[in-house]
C-alpha cells in the first residue's frame, strides 16, 4: 500500500498544531488506496459484525462485501466500462451502500442525485455526467420521476432495485400487498434491469487496476454564483483519505465498536464521508434511516443506541425542541458532528444537556469531500468551525490577489489543501481554473484565523443559500419565478432562521396590471423546484433596488435586512 510523501523533518509547526487533540498527529500518514480497497479490508477485519441495520432487518460485513462482489460483476456482464458513470438516485437503504461500492469495484463512477430535486435538474445531471444508466427504487415516488427522463435525457437504462428486498421479515412479504399503492409500474422491458437478475452469478468480478489519485470515483453536483450545477470530480484517494482523516481525529471512536446513526441522506456528501465511509473504515455499524422523522428518530436513539450521530442544525434543533424529548434515553451518544450550515451556539449547549455528547462544528465543501476543518473534541470553540484536520492546510488569503496570505485575526478567503481536495469540475475548465490554484482550493468564504489556528466564517462570497443543510443557488430559483408570465423582476436571497439556519426569501415585482398573490407562486413553483428550493417568504414590490448600472441588486436588500436586524438589537 503505498503512502503520501511528506516532508515534515525541520519543518515549523503549523499555528493549529498547537491546539490539535491528544494524539492526533498533523503529519499522520494518509495510506493511497482506492475505494474498493479500503472496503474490502474492512469485510476482512470485521467480517462477521453488523455493518447496517435498516428497519431491523441486519447485514453483517461479509454478506455486504458479498453484494458488492456479486453487483459489481452483475455491472459488469452488463457491460458496464471502465469510467462509465451510473446515477445513484436513492434514498438511504442498503442498495445505497452496495450499489455505490459495487459501481466503484466495477470500474465505474458514482453520480449522486438527490431524489428531491426537480425534474429539470435530474434532466441537466444525467446529460452533463453522461450517465446513462440510472439506479433508482420501485417506488412511484423516486422511479415516475426518474421514468420520464427516457426520450428527453440520454438515460438509457434503470436498474431497479425492490424496496421489499431489503425489509426483515415478515415486512418484506406484507410490503407488496399493504403498500401497493406506493409501488410504481414498471415495464418489463429491455430498458429495465432488475437487482436480482443483476447479482445473480458468482460474485467474482474481473479485478480493475485504479490510479486512486487520479481515478475520480464520485461526481457529487455542487452549484455557484450562477446557480448551474457542477460535477466535482473527487478521485479513490481523495474520498478514502477524508474518510481516514475523520477517524483520525475523533481517535476515541473504538474500532468495531461504534454504532451510527444514519439519517442524513448518503448522496449528500457529508453523509458519504461521515456516515458512510468513516463507519466502514471503523468497523461500525450503520443504523440507516430512509428520512428524517423526528420521532422515529428519538424511538431509534431510545431503543437501538447508536453512539455516533453527524447531523445538520437543523435536526439537532428539532430535537431540543421536542415537547416531548424527555421521554427518550439519549445518552447512548457520545460524538456528534454538525456541518451544512452554521451551528448555533444556543442549538449546541441545548444537544450536550440533553445527552450528554460532545457536540462539534466542522466546515468543508462538496469540492473537498468533504471535511477541511473541526473542532476538537470536548474541546470546541464557540461560532468556530475548528481546525484544519490532519494534512490539511487552511490559508486565509486576500480578497484582492486572492494569494497573498492575510495576517492572524484579518479576513480574507479560505482555501484549502489537502488529500481531500478534488480534481477539479467535470467538464468545466474555465470553472476549475477559477477554483483551483495549483493545490489550493478556493473556497469562496470570508473568514479569519485567530491567534490558535481557529477558523472563523464571517460571510460569504458566493449567494448559495444555505437551508437545513442543503444547497439553494437563488438563479435557479429566481429562473422558475420568471417562467410565471405575471413576473416582472425578482430577487431571491437567504434570511436568517433560528431553525433552518437560513430560508429563501423572494421578492417580487409584478408586471404592470397584475395582481399575485403568495399562493398562486407557491402552486406555480410546485413541480418547478424541490421543496427545499421554494421561497418560504415573499414580499411583493412596486420596485426592485438596482445597482447604477441598472442590474438588480440583492446586496441592497442584504444591507436592508441588517440594518433591519441592528435596529431590532
Amino acid at each position: 500500500m503505498a503512502e503520501v510523501a511528506l516532508e515534515t523533518q525541520g519543518r515549523t509547526p503549523f499555528l493549529w498544531e498547537g491546539a490539535y487533540p491528544p494524539g492526533v498527529s498533523w503529519d499522520a500518514q494518509i495510506p493511497v488506496r482506492s475505494m474498493p480497497d479500503m472496503l474490502a479490508q474492512s469485510v476482512a477485519r470485521y467480517g462477521n459484525r453488523p455493518c447496517v441495520d435498516f428497519l431491523d432487518k441486519k447485514y453483517t460485513y461479509s454478506e455486504i462485501g458479498a453484494l458488492v462482489d456479486r453487483f459489481a460483476k452483475g455491472l459488469q456482464e452488463m457491460g458496464l466500462q471502465r469510467g462509465q458513470k451510473v446515477g445513484l438516485f436513492l434514498p438511504n437503504t442498503p442498495y445505497a451502500v452496495i450499489c455505490y461500492f459495487g459501481i466503484l469495484k466495477a470500474g465505474g463512477i458514482v453520480v449522486n442525485f438527490n431524489p428531491l430535486y426537480a425534474e429539470r435538474e435530474i434532466c441537466h445531471m444525467i446529460n452533463d455526467s453522461e450517465a446513462d444508466w440510472m439506479i433508482s427504487l420501485d417506488l412511484k415516488v423516486t422511479y415516475d420521476k426518474l421514468a420520464r427522463m427516457f426520450g428527453q435525457t440520454r438515460l438509457k437504462k434503470i436498474i431497479v432495485v425492490p424496496m421489499a428486498g431489503v425489509l426483515p421479515f415478515p415486512k418484506n412479504l406484507l410490503f407488496p400487498f399493504v403498500k401497493k399503492k406506493e409501488l410504481a409500474n414498471i415495464p418489463r422491458d429491455d430498458r429495465h434491469v432488475w437487482f436480482k437478475q443483476i447479482i445473480a452469478n458468482d460474485g467474482r468480478p474481473a479485478p480493475v487496476t485504479f490510479d486512486p489519485v487520479n481515478d475520480v470515483a464520485v461526481l457529487q453536483y455542487t452549484g455557484g454564483t450562477t446557480g448551474v450545477p457542477k460535477g466535482a470530480m473527487l478521485t479513490h484517494h481523495n474520498i478514502a483519505a477524508n474518510a481516514l482523516q475523520a477517524t483520525l481525529w475523533f481517535r476515541d471512536a473504538r474500532d468495531g465498536e461504534e454504532r451510527m446513526l444514519g439519517v442524513l441522506p448518503l448522496f449528500h456528501v457529508f453523509a458519504m464521508t461521515c456516515v458512510m465511509n468513516l463507519t466502514l473504515l471503523k468497523g461500525g455499524e450503520m443504523i440507516l434511516l430512509p428520512r428524517f422523522e423526528l420521532e422515529q428518530v428519538l424511538q431509534v436513539i431510545d431503543k437501538k443506541k447508536p453512539t455516533l450521530f453527524p447531523a445538520v442544525p437543523t435536526i439537532y434543533t428539532a430535537i431540543n425542541n421536542f415537547k416531548d424529548v424527555a421521554k427518550y434515553d439519549l445518552s447512548s451518544i457520545n460524538m456528534c458532528n454538525s456541518g451544512g450550515a452554521p451551528l448555533p451556539v444556543e442549538v449546541k449547549a441545548e444537544f450536550e444537556r440533553l445527552t450528554g455528547c460532545s457536540l462539534v462544528e466542522g466546515y468543508g465543501l462538496s469540492e473537498s469531500s468533504p471535511i477541511a476543518t473541526i473542532n476538537p473534541p470536548h474541546a470546541s470553540r464557540p461560532g468556530s468551525i475548528g481546525l484544519p484536520v490532519p494534512q490539511t492546510q487552511i490559508r486565509i488569503v486576500s480578497l484582492e490577489d486572492r494569494r497573498t496570505e492575510v495576517a492572524r485575526g484579518e479576513r480574507g478567503e479560505i482555501c484549502i489543501i489537502g488529500p481531500q481536495v478534488m480534481k477539479g469540475y467535470w467538464k468545466k475548465e474555465k470553472e476549475t481554473a477559477e477554483t483551483l490554484d495549483g493545490d489550493m482550493l478556493h473556497t469562496g468564504d470570508v473568514g479569519y484565523m485567530d491567534e490558535e489556528g481557529y477558523i472563523f466564517i464571517v460571510d460569504r462570497i458566493k449567494d448559495m443559500i444555505l437551508a437545513g443543510g442543503y444547497n439553494v443557488y437563488p438563479r435557479n430559483v429566481e429562473e422558475a419565478l420568471y417562467q410565471h408570465p405575471q413576473v416582472a423582476e425578482c430577487i431571491v436571497l437567504g434570511v436568517p432562521d433560528p431553525y433552518r439556519g437560513q430560508t429563501v426569501k423572494a421578492y417580487i415585482k409584478a408586471r404592470d396590471g397584475a395582481e399575485l398573490t403568495t399562493e398562486e407562486l407557491k402552486r406555480f413553483l410546485e413541480d418547478k423546484l424541490s421543496t427545499i428550493e421554494q421561497p418560504k417568504m415573499y414580499e411583493f414590490r412596486d420596485e426592485l433596488p438596482k445597482t447604477m448600472i441598472g442590474k438588480l441588486s440583492r446586496k441592497a436588500l442584504l444591507d436592508e435586512l441588517e440594518a433591519e436586524r441592528k435596529k431590532a438589537g
